[in-house]
């Protein structure tokens, strides 16, 4: 593995009843608190008369910033950032999911920034100072609410980027899998989708020695198969949620990622494809990492080969090595489309009008990943497999 300095400063609340700690935690940060969260479901289940009603007990002065949207844009972010400017607040209180966590993210460096937001995504400032926030969790799939990583979406230019800064980290994040229980069936098959492409993310790698790391990822992967399709037909069922939220946190609070870089091309490929589209992220990545493991077996076919007996049982009895990748690469889009994920992007009418716009978009930055640079005829070649 590489030489590495690791951080992370979140205290992570975890487990039923867990909600009252935000009369411990929040207090620490000021009275002047933004709640922000997303398109209402927090009020349909009882979760937002539970969170005022604890911020009434502790006589905090309560702002408001709702319907963050799935793909958060960069216009209600800095709405947030502004309001935070203008009436003074001192902490920001994310209740949601991911998007929500990514939107306060930029809300709370922006509010400490005196220009355009969009300049801290695009890297053309970087932050100095943010806000506090914590968060209270509602869906497993980012792992935002323990990293410090955001994905914005600049509606206007249809750009969509993954940025962060060492300001972005939680203070605090509380996550009781009962929260969890009114997640529909589709939001929660993406989580299982996104929290397992984020590990595949940081398994396809170029480091050496890293058999610790390899089995903690492998290893949570086995979880999440064992239990997702249990969970699909038993949407309330506490075990079940408790597994995939806490897989869903350490998919992506960079413990796995110790010791090297993972690859994330499959992420800048989707974040092309929905800034155009806005298309659900996760049924992008169900699309498009198949194919990205596919365009790519030939560079490390034992790795493909290992993952696919370690986490999908494949039997690599009298088979190549490519051979058991291959199978192992099939697995995973069957496992993917039998919990009900989209597998291909006809599935969201997607042709290929829009064919050339989308691969500009992904090379925006230059050549993606790091496993495997791909420059723009790889990314059409996977984009066209997608279709």
């Amino acid at each position: 593995m590489n030489a590495f300095s690791f951080y992370n400063p979140v205290k992570l609340i975890f487990g039923k009843n867990q909600l009252e700690k935000i009369k411990e935690e929040l207090p620490k940060y000021g009275k002047k608190v933004l709640v922000v969260y997303g398109g209402g479901s927090i009020k349909r289940n009882g979760l937002y008369d539970q969170v005022m009603s604890l911020l009434n007990e502790m006589n905090m002065e309560v702002f408001e910033l709702e319907g963050v949207e799935p793909n958060p844009r960069l216009s209600t972010a800095q709405k947030g950032a502004d309001l935070c400017k203008k009436e003074g607040i001192e902490v920001v209180l994310a209740v949601g999911g991911g998007s929500v966590i990514d939107c306060t993210k930029l809300i709370v460096t922006a509010a400490k920034y005196d220009g355009d937001a969009w300049d801290l995504v695009t890297r053309k400032a970087f932050p100095k100072d943010a806000l506090p926030f914590g968060t209270v969790l509602t869906l497993a799939a980012t792992g935002s609410e323990m990293n410090a990583g955001s994905v914005i979406t600049n509606e206007v230019t249809q750009e969509k980027y993954g940025w962060g800064s060492p300001f972005n980290f939680p203070k605090f994040s509380i996550l009781d899998p009962v929260n969890t229980f009114t997640v529909p069936l589709d939001q929660t098959v993406y989580g299982i989708v996104d929290m397992m492409s984020h590990m595949f993310e940081q398994y396809y790698h170029n480091a050496t020695n890293t058999p610790v790391q390899d089995e903690m990822i492998e290893g949570v992967l086995r979880a999440v198969i064992e239990a997702g399709p249990k969970l699909i037909k038993d949407l309330e069922n506490f075990e079940l949620r408790e597994t995939i939220l806490f897989a869903g946190t350490m998919g992506l609070n960079n413990f796995l990622q110790m010791g090297y870089n993972g690859d994330w091309a499959s992420h800048d490929i989707e974040h092309a494809v929905s800034a155009v589209y806005d298309i659900p992220h996760a049924g992008g990545l169900a699309i498009i990492f198949p194919r990205w493991m596919r365009h790519n077996v030939k560079v490390n076919p034992a790795r493909f080969a290992k993952m696919a007996t370690k986490v999908f049982g494949v039997n690599p009895l009298d088979k190549s090595t490519e051979a058991v990748a291959y199978e192992g690469i099939e697995r995973l889009a069957e496992f993917w489309a039998s919990l009900g994920a989209p597998t291909t992007l006809a599935d969201y009418d997607i042709d290929n009008s829009k064919m050339d716009l989308m691969v500009e978009k992904a090379m925006a930055l230059g050549e993606l990943g790091s496993f495997n640079k791909l420059n723009e005829a790889d990314v059409k070649a996977i984009l066209t497999a997608c279709l």
